[in-house]
């Protein structure tokens, strides 16, 4: 999916906790899309040692997890959006877009309609 929208390209497809971390040592990645329920471990153990590890990285959490409390703390790491499973690919080309126009203006001085539209992006 990700590929098939203008400006992404896929660096890795990882299926466990410690995968990401090998890929992040390699290569620059500016997104990540993390799933939380992975086979050795939460997604979010993952994001606070990212965050811990003062990394830069953006996080878009792609989960079926539907906890409020789970939502709640991705958020408090730092998580710029949180997109539920199931999912077609315009809800992700969607997703993807708004966060490009996100970055794209992150640089920019804020107003207060500039602020509510990045806390609800």
């Amino acid at each position: 999916y990700v590929d098939r929208v203008p400006g992404f390209t896929a660096v890795a497809a990882v299926h466990s906790l410690a995968e990401p971390t090998r890929v992040l040592e390699r290569t620059r990645i500016d997104l990540l899309l993390l799933d939380l329920t992975l086979p050795d471990g939460h997604g979010l153990r993952f994001a606070r040692g990212l965050r811990a590890a003062g990394h830069p990285v953006d996080v878009i959490v792609v989960t079926s997890a539907r906890d409020l409390a789970v939502v709640r703390e991705s958020v408090s790491l730092g998580v710029v959006q949180y997109v539920l499973k199931p999912f077609a690919f315009p809800t992700l080309r969607e997703r993807l877009l708004r966060y490009a126009e996100f970055r794209a203006t992150a640089g920019e001085a804020a107003g207060q309609d500039d602020v509510d539209r990045a806390m609800a992006a």
